[in-house]
């Protein structure tokens, strides 16, 4: 896993300002993602859920759970392609 994969949402491939699950990988902060709204730890707790919380997301409008930080220039297919190839 590189530096800049650890700084990603698994479901939804938002950078963060801090580690989800820390250095290690293996240490979830329960932190909310602003974009997507999954609690790191729990949302994104295995590929399973992931995927399946992905796959909901996308299917309710990928509508941004902090909609005062969206930026205007908003890409979801972008956005998309950061999340590390591990969980897709």
């Amino acid at each position: 896993m590189t530096s800049n994969e650890l700084f990603i949402c698994r479901v939804c491939g938002l950078a963060q300002p801090d580690m989800p699950w820390g250095e290690s990988g293996e240490d979830p902060s329960h932190d909310i993602c602003d974009c997507c709204g999954s609690e790191f730890g729990y949302e994104d707790s295995s590929i399973a859920a992931i995927q399946k919380n992905r796959a909901l997301w996308i299917e309710s409008g990928a509508k941004w759970w902090n909609s005062k930080v969206m930026p205007n220039d908003w890409i979801l297919e972008q956005q998309l392609e950061n999340i590390p190839f591990r969980y897709r």
